[in-house]
């Protein structure tokens, strides 16, 4: 035996392909760390763990890893993880500095400002009538202002910016080539505190403010808002497929022969990652397998759900009365008796077609909740059908009147509809159980109890 094979000894083999426990270990670690609820032991996780693998080991039999539409998601999977180890060491924080720097370039020596206005609308076509009339208008402000009107006031009252009006006409911290000329030129030439005279802008009249006026913070002090904000633009990938463009421009290969060959270098370096790319193929693989071969036809397979439900009726009953019906809200009063009236002799599937094409074809008279109702979740059915001493009617808001149609079930469902969603869980449950034990049947399971005991106990 090597000494590799020592260090990391083959714990089970599924169809003839081993198991390191290093891999036994990060799945059985990662499935029950803190904060799992039914925790196993070694021995209880092994029967999931080779149910698992012989999931996977089926759909490789099924070749659904050739599938383009697989490896396109396994490698979006896989390309969160690896493009990033692409980034070279100072690289990012190279581009934060960079991005600093651009900010204090484009301060030109300047300080940063904080303006507040007020801002008359003007059209760039406006009538020579209108703009006497908004000229008037930022006049009057002025005049208000220099009387001693509070400047924020008046911005919430009259300025027709809204979005700074709100907080009283403050914008933003501006530098140069933020905002149009007229405004940058006024804004730069008053001292905080002071105002300025109105003047004309492309889109209207206005009045500026300074608030105040600062150099813009150190890198120090930026840092960490600045690399926040990249993180959140995508550096890092920018980054990663810089990197990427430069091999390919010298190798002649294509981003996913790069991304495979750096995904099996960093794999080899690096045992999680090994196995969260392991775990991101085969759990991709398992679900395809899974999806087509057990839970779609099971949901579609009514007559199977239906009988499988007559089978296990007891198992569904109800320790309180349902009422398996709709409660339906009327703009008119004088609907509430047609509506039942309408639907009452229907099957229950047909009342919603039948509703909308007699009620609601021109506009929404009658509004709808059809489904299995248990006390305690519609006050209008606790009201109308429970009779709850306390409950009160709540009409929907526009739809006053209130009616119920339906009928209560006492010991549990007449029909697997009644409780759809349980009884596809439970037969998804039964085939998955099917179909594991005939793979059982199919491939060789080898497990080594003794590799088994120094899980996690070396």
């Amino acid at each position: 035996m090597t000494a590799a094979a020592q260090e990391d000894p083959i714990v089970m083999r599924i169809n003839g392909v081993p198991v390191t426990r290093s891999e036994f270990e990060y799945n059985y670690n990662k499935n029950n760390s803190e904060g799992v609820i039914d925790k196993k032991n070694v021995d209880e996780y092994v029967d999931l763990f080779v149910n698992y693998k012989l999931k996977v080991q089926a759909a490789l039999d099924d070749k659904l890893d050739t599938l383009s539409s697989y490896q396109k998601e396994f490698r979006q999977y896989r390309d969160q993880q690896i493009r990033p180890l692409l980034v070279p060491e100072g690289a990012k924080e190279a581009e934060v500095r960079k991005y600093y720097d651009g900010l204090l370039s484009r301060l030109e020596g300047k300080q940063l400002l904080q303006p507040a206005h007020i801002l008359i609308v003007l059209p760039q076509d406006a009538t020579e009538e209108k703009k006497a009339a908004a000229k008037a208008r930022i006049d009057s402000v002025y005049q208000a202002l220099k009387d001693g009107a509070d400047f924020a006031e008046l911005a919430k009252q009259v300025s027709q910016d809204p979005g700074s009006a709100m907080r009283g006409g403050v914008l933003p911290w501006i530098g140069p080539n933020q905002v149009v000329k007229e405004f940058e030129d006024v804004a730069y030439s008053l001292n905080e505190g002071e105002m300025s005279e109105p003047f004309l802008m492309p889109f209207g009249y206005d009045i500026v403010k300074l608030i105040s006026k600062k150099d813009l913070e150190t890198y120090e002090e930026l840092h960490d808002k600045i690399q926040k904000y990249l993180e959140g633009q995508g550096i890092e990938n920018y980054i990663a497929q810089q990197v990427i463009d430069s091999i390919a421009g010298q190798d002649q290969k294509t981003i996913e022969q790069i991304l495979d060959e750096k995904t099996e270098e960093f794999c080899a370096k690096d045992d999680d990652l090994k196995y969260l790319v392991q775990e991101y193929h085969d759990g991709l693989l398992l679900f395809e397998e899974c999806n087509s071969k057990i839970w779609e036809p099971a949901a579609k397979d009514t007559l199977a759900l239906e009988n499988y439900f007559k089978k296990n009726k007891k198992q569904y009953a109800w320790a309180e009365p349902h009422y398996r019906g709709m409660v339906y809200y009327c703009k008119n009063a004088a609907d509430v008796k047609p509506v039942q009236k309408l639907v009452k002799k229907l099957p229950q599937s047909k009342w919603m077609n039948t509703i909308r094409d007699n009620f609601n074809q021109d506009s929404i008279m009658v509004r709808v909740e059809r489904r299995v109702f248990k006390k305690g979740e519609n006050a209008n059915i606790d009201k109308l059908v429970f009779k709850v001493k306390d409950a009160e009617l709540k009409p929907v808001k526009g739809f006053p009147n209130v009616g119920v149609l339906g009928k209560v079930l006492k010991k549990g469902p007449e029909e697997w509809t009644d409780v759809s969603n349980q009884v596809i869980n439970d037969y998804q449950r039964l085939k998955e159980d099917e179909f594991v034990a005939e793979l059982r049947k199919r491939y060789t399971v080898e497990i080594d109890k003794e590799a088994l005991k120094t899980v996690n106990n070396h």
